[in-house]
């Protein structure tokens, strides 16, 4: 029963994606049992400008029985893989309807990340905390070969925004501890003296105490 309804849901996604164009879902190639999510983060929200990786897990009943869902990009909102307590997941089995779809499920997730909600597998942060995180979301879902087999084109499209912006960092002149030694004036960093330089002044210093050490000499009373 499951695999028909999902094969079905899967087909009519296909011809009709999600309504939602920031959410888009497909299940593992080996189990249809188990379908992977990346929904992006609302915008005027925290979330704004992140991507959220997460995963349903259908059991062998569905749909007269809900799924188990999970974040697992972490956002501030949910925990990282944790079973997420929801009127559609499978710690409701009571207010499930089996009319509802996966298109239903993610609608309905989606809504509840705007809100405040606290729920099992849920967690508090601060909006600037929730950003932080939205902007390093896919550096965290590029790591994962999954993610990447999975999304193929968001990994791809990533990795070049990352190499751009490996290529455009200014390149910073790296100090050697010799040489972090060698800045003068009371401990502010006023430049760095070559070899060249030191010797010139170690020369010039040495020549000028044999001077003085001569004069001195040359006046001490015999």
């Amino acid at each position: 029963m499951s695999t028909k309804r999902l094969q079905k849901e899967l087909k009519s996604l296909h011809k009709s994606p999600l309504s939602n164009p920031t959410i888009v879902a497909r299940p593992l190639e080996s189990n249809i049992l188990e379908w992977h999510y990346l929904l992006e983060g609302a915008a005027g929200s925290p979330y704004e400008g992140g991507k959220y990786w997460g995963k349903l897990i259908f059991p062998k009943e569905y749909p007269l029985k809900p799924p188990g869902v999970m974040m697992l990009t972490p956002s501030g909102r949910f925990r990282p893989n944790r079973r997420l307590c929801l009127s559609m997941s499978d710690f409701h089995p009571e207010s499930w309807n089996p009319m509802w779809s996966v298109a239903t499920i993610l609608t309905g997730l989606n809504s509840f990340m705007l809100g405040n909600d606290p729920t099992t597998g849920s967690m508090d942060a601060t909006a600037a905390q929730r950003k932080k995180l939205a902007a390093a979301s896919m550096d965290w879902n590029v790591k994962d070969a999954t993610f990447c087999k999975l999304f193929p084109d968001e990994a791809d499209e990533h990795k070049k925004l990352m190499a751009e912006r490996r290529k455009n960092q200014p390149a910073t002149a790296a100090v050697s501890t010799t040489d972090r030694r060698r800045l003068t004036s009371g401990g502010v960093g006023v430049g760095v003296v070559g070899d060249g330089d030191m010797m010139r002044r170690l020369y010039a210093v040495g020549a000028g105490l044999v001077a003085v050490l001569s004069i001195l000499f040359a006046l001490w009373p015999k």
